[in-house]
């Protein structure tokens, strides 16, 4: 996202190792470029910090192996863990990121913030 200058790479699950080199694919959610909805997580303290400055309006780029898509940010939305409706299919081609909230809350956070993107022709 240039406007908050976060570039971070996507690996193919949310294992603990992988959080920690990056953000992870959520399993069950849609792949890139085929056009549901495609759920990213990263942990608060590291890579998605960055998206307490996000705004909706900004842009997301997504870079994957058949090329970038942009992305419009559509919503920001706290909700509780166990609430799981963020990552429900959708009929248009939408990113939803995933983290912990508070973001500068010490210990296991309480919630969880939500961007949410759709693709921009």
């Amino acid at each position: 996202m240039p406007g908050v200058n976060l570039e971070v790479p996507v690996f193919a699950d949310i294992s603990e190792r992988n959080l920690s080199r990056g953000a992870g694919w959520v399993p069950g959610t849609a792949l890139p470029n085929d056009g549901g909805n495609m759920a990213i997580a990263a942990h608060r303290d590291q890579y998605f910090r960055a998206l307490k400055d996000v705004a909706v309006g900004d842009l997301l780029e997504l870079e994957s192996l058949s090329g970038p898509q942009d992305y419009r940010v559509t919503s920001l939305t706290i909700v509780e863990p166990e609430d799981l409706w963020p990552l429900d299919p959708a009929d248009v081609a939408t990113v939803t990121l995933v983290t912990c909230y508070p973001f500068y809350f010490v210990g296991s956070a309480p919630q969880r913030y939500i961007v949410q993107a759709v693709a921009v022709d």
